[in-house]
């Protein structure tokens, strides 16, 4: 509060499932690079699908939604000009990596991670889940059907949250929700041969790609 005096104190939900921001921003990156999105996740609502490009904000909007939530259920002000949020258990699956030392693939990692998430649901408060690049690591077959089952009982039990992804097949869930979910997306624009993120959410599934510029902006001859 005294570094950030434009911080708020939150509001404490108890009489619904809610987590509701304006202008939320990730509190550890410096106020002149910091970009601010409004944010809805509620009864109405449960599950907001994430697609955009490669570095264009999916998993920092993940952990300015999570950070945000932990410095408010711990009394702290948040980087935000309004939140109002109820008491949440807070399970996520982020940066997950495989190890030769425990024996352990990449999909193994990431399904161990994905249970944890889970087990943290309690019927005395809802769960918030944040789950960057679902069930990376399977052929898309299987990673469609799991997601949308995985989802669903998050969601059927109670809980709300944030699935990012690459896979466009993916962002289909959203549909068979009943309008409990929502597709939201983040762009980038190519201008005079770079790569720009303005790094705001946007409604809907995103349209473009930047991987084959990606690579050839460092120099790979494709």
């Amino acid at each position: 509060a005294f570094v950030q005096p434009e911080a708020t104190y939150p509001e404490i939900i108890t009489t619904e499932t809610c987590y509701e921001a304006a202008d939320l921003g990730h509190p550890l990156i410096r106020a002149s690079d910091r970009v601010r999105n409004d944010f809805e996740l509620n009864d109405a609502l449960r599950l907001l699908m994430v697609s955009g490009s490669n570095m264009s904000g999916k998993s920092t909007m993940l952990r300015t939604v999570g950070i945000n939530a932990v410095l408010a259920l711990c009394g702290a002000p948040v980087c935000a000009k309004e939140v109002r949020i109820s008491l949440f258990s807070i399970g996520t699956a982020m940066r997950v990596s495989d190890s030769l030392e425990h024996k352990t693939s990449y999909f193994y990692a990431v399904i161990r991670r994905l249970r944890g998430v889970m087990e943290l649901q309690d019927k005395d408060r809802p769960l918030l889940f944040l789950i960057d690049e679902i069930l990376q690591g399977t052929n898309s077959r299987d990673r469609i059907e799991g997601a949308k089952a995985f989802v669903r009982k998050l969601t059927d039990r109670g809980g709300v949250g944030m699935v990012t992804t690459h896979d466009l097949e993916l962002t289909r869930i959203v549909d068979t929700f009943d309008g409990r979910a929502a597709n939201v997306h983040f762009v980038d624009q190519l201008a005079n041969g770079e790569i720009r993120f303005d790094y705001k959410m946007r409604p809907g599934v995103v349209q473009t790609s930047n991987a084959l510029a990606l690579m050839r902006s460092i120099g790979l001859d494709l």
